[in-house]
């Protein structure tokens, strides 16, 4: 799974402030019905974000957050994800009692849950990796946030190719 694969450029919203995380969830159900081209399911969204986190926090640790929601096969066919860079923490009842100001929110059509299982359990591995936090905390721009995404991928990429070159070859 590729940070690239899953965002666009559009998708990144550095520097952005909020209150609460009642106004975090907002702001992404607002994405999405603009992502969407949508006259409206922004209340919708919310609201499946909402209880989706009743179920339990989206907190990863370290500041970090994945907010996830599944939505009508009608809404979406897709999955459709938001990467936000907070200007400031936002108390979010996360397990390590930090408030968050990193966020990578997940949307998912209700049909195809199963098939992107996989690829939320690596999202969360990722979003756990202390550097890559640092660096995205740090950066100044929604662009310099792309390229380290994109180093990311490649970085995996080498790492990939280093662990297929360490493969003895078997003997049948």
């Amino acid at each position: 799974m590729k940070f690239t694969t899953l965002l666009s450029p559009d998708d990144i919203r550095q520097g952005v402030a909020f209150s609460s995380k009642k106004r975090l969830f907002e702001s992404i159900a607002t994405f999405v019905v603009e992502k969407l081209h949508s006259e409206n399911g922004e209340q919708a969204c919310f609201e499946c974000l909402f209880e989706r986190e009743k179920l339990g926090n989206s907190g990863l640790g370290n500041g970090v957050a994945m907010p996830k929601a599944k939505l009508p096969a009608t809404a979406l066919d897709k999955i459709l994800t938001v990467f936000m860079q907070l200007d400031g923490p936002v108390d979010y009842d996360a397990a390590d009692n930090k408030p968050v100001d990193i966020v990578f929110a997940v949307l998912v059509p209700e049909n195809l849950c199963q098939e992107y299982i996989p690829v939320l359990a690596e999202l969360n591995e990722k979003l756990t990796d202390k550097n890559l936090i640092k660096q995205l905390r740090s950066a100044q721009s929604a662009d310099e946030i792309w390229q380290i995404f994109e180093c990311a991928d490649h970085s995996e990429e080498s790492e990939d190719d280093t662990n297929l070159d360490n493969i003895e070859p078997q003997e049948v």
